[in-house]
């Protein structure tokens, strides 16, 4: 994660028994035309007003698909700043609020709800100073750090190694750990990596045992170092290159753990930074890491005080992620056509203005509906492009950016980010379907970008989701869905939307924005025939 914020755009970059088949279409207010790729990216000349579609019409080939989206698409990222792992996650065992082992029961059963797949820790620009024996042995014997990043406030490291691992076994999720590249050795990560994973008697695992955990945990993501063209060491990708492939030597597989290595990627655009490290590194990894952020408003970059100007170029910056993933795995595909090596997209989200009267190093910031159009967006282009995307870790998970929830003492509330995660649950490990979709553009001033975004996707059970983004704030959208391949019965659906756009949900209010059943539909033979309110995001189940 950047150290600073800045103004602008921002880069870190069923069948049920025997007859009926169950589909579930999630719907999105806004709109995007089909997936990007890179011959779609070459220059094409602009549509006269006869050549542009004059209603909105969508096919789903529900019998067909054959890639997977990869359930870690959905991950989370979690860094020691502000108040995301102390008083979000962790509040200590003496606390009042309802805790097991320190860690917050509501924060983990809302979380779960949600079916989180992975978390990334301890960073983040804070993984580059992170010493994790510092975070080791019993809690009153741990030495403090200054968070020099992060408000420069002064940590105890009670939350470490065995107390994130402890978290993400009450999660049921998989831990994602980023290693100290910037300020650390390569005997400090290797030894990590033995501490936690080693099932035979050495040194570490002996450390290990000492401290409580006798049986080593399975941690399989291993991030080499975060944001090492800035925060995590200001390298170039030529010298970052050669320290991963010295860092991934000596990261040992101990008994049943496979290590998956995860490099540095670029940041945004810096296509180049993927070029050098594809070409000189791509052999030794198996994920390499893009951050993205899209800001904040044009004009506004408060989070809940803004206007339409605000909302679409937002929403532009947020769309601009596909042809930033189709750039960089044009590289990729160079160095590795079989896709072997995964983009994993660990850092990405809105990045606004801290609330006011907060830490500014913090970055305490709210969440409206507009956050969770970002994330309907997000979330369906990573769905389309999970041929190369496997994993994305959205930031941060509380009380941080674009969080999930949020807390205050023993106060909690979801924000609207949270209910799309909770309806887009349904495309974990689903199978990636392929959709044609022609739209209308939502324009504000001499711009436009498409009305709306899809992707949809086949479950285990025969289950269709389709998720639509309607971006126009103020426009209803009637489309026309066609479901080739399965002969529908039954039609549901809920909706999140609010009358304004700027709605969030705060402590006393924490219900302003939260999904409702939806019933703006109807279907005849083996077509679906849907209006999406304005600024809505709609999940749709077909059976």
């Amino acid at each position: 994660m950047k150290r600073k914020g800045f103004r602008g755009l921002m880069f870190r970059t069923r069948t049920i028994g025997k007859s009926v088949t169950a589909v579930v279409i999630v719907l999105v207010a806004g709109c995007v035309s089909a997936p990007v790729t890179k011959e779609s990216l070459q220059q094409k000349p602009q549509a006269s007003e006869q050549e542009k579609p004059k209603t909105n019409r969508l096919v789903v080939y529900a019998d067909k698909g054959k890639e997977k989206i990869n359930r870690n698409i959905y991950g989370h990222f979690s860094e020691h700043l502000g108040r995301c792992i102390y008083g979000g996650f962790w509040v200590g065992e003496d606390s009042p609020v309802p805790n097991t082992r320190g860690i917050r029961n509501d924060v983990v059963e809302a979380l779960r709800q949600i079916k989180i797949p992975v978390l990334r820790w301890p960073g983040g620009c804070f993984a580059d100073e992170y010493h994790w024996m510092d975070g080791i042995g019993p809690r009153e014997k741990r030495p403090t750090m200054v968070n020099t990043h992060w408000g420069r406030v002064t940590e105890n490291n009670h939350f470490g190694t065995h107390e994130f691992l402890d978290l993400c076994e009450q999660l049921g999720c998989e831990p994602y750990i980023c290693g100290n590249v910037g300020s650390g050795t390569v005997l400090e990560m290797q030894q990590w990596v033995e501490y936690i994973t080693f099932d035979g008697i050495s040194p570490m695992s002996g450390l290990r045992r000492q401290n409580g955990q006798d049986k080593p945990w399975l941690v399989k993501y291993w991030g080499i170092g975060n944001e090492n063209w800035g925060c995590g060491g200001n390298m170039r990708p030529e010298f970052y290159a050669d320290l991963y492939r010295r860092y991934s030597t000596y990261l040992r597989n101990f008994g049943e753990n496979r290590l998956y290595r995860i490099a540095c990627g670029p940041s945004g655009a810096d296509y180049n930074w993927t070029e050098v490290v594809m070409r000189e590194a791509g052999r030794f990894m198996d994920g390499i890491a893009p951050h993205y952020y899209c800001g904040s408003g044009k004009k506004s970059r408060s989070a809940t005080q803004f206007y339409e100007e605000d909302w679409f170029e937002q929403l532009k910056r947020a769309l601009h992620i596909e042809e930033i993933i189709v750039k960089h795995a044009e590289i990729m595909d160079k160095y590795d056509s079989k896709k072997r090596i995964g983009m994993i997209v660990d850092e990405w989200g809105a990045w606004h203005q801290v609330e006011p009267g907060t830490n500014r190093g913090f970055l305490y910031q709210q969440n409206s509906l507009r956050d969770a159009l970002v994330a309907g967006v997000t979330l369906n282009i990573f769905n389309n492009h999970c041929d190369r995307v496997k994993m994305a870790c959205i930031a941060q998970t509380v009380n941080v950016l674009q969080a999930m929830i949020l807390t205050d003492n023993e106060k909690m509330i979801v924000t609207p980010t949270y209910h799309i995660f909770e309806m887009y649950k349904v495309h974990q490990d689903a199978t990636l379907l392929p959709v044609e979709l022609q739209c209308k553009d939502y324009r504000y001033g001499d711009s436009n970008i498409p009305a709306l975004n899809v992707s949809a996707s086949r479950d285990g059970e025969g289950k269709i989701h389709i998720s639509l983004c309607n971006l126009d704030p103020k426009t209803s959208v009637e489309i026309v869905c066609e479901l080739k391949g399965i002969e529908a019965k039954k039609v549901s659906g809920r909706v999140l939307t609010s009358d304004a756009m700027t709605a969030y949900n705060n402590f006393d209010n924490p219900e302003a924005v939260k999904p409702a059943v939806f019933n703006d539909l109807q279907l005849k033979e083996d077509v679906l025939t849907v209006v999406l309110p304005a600024k809505s995001v709609v999940v749709l189940e077909i059976e």
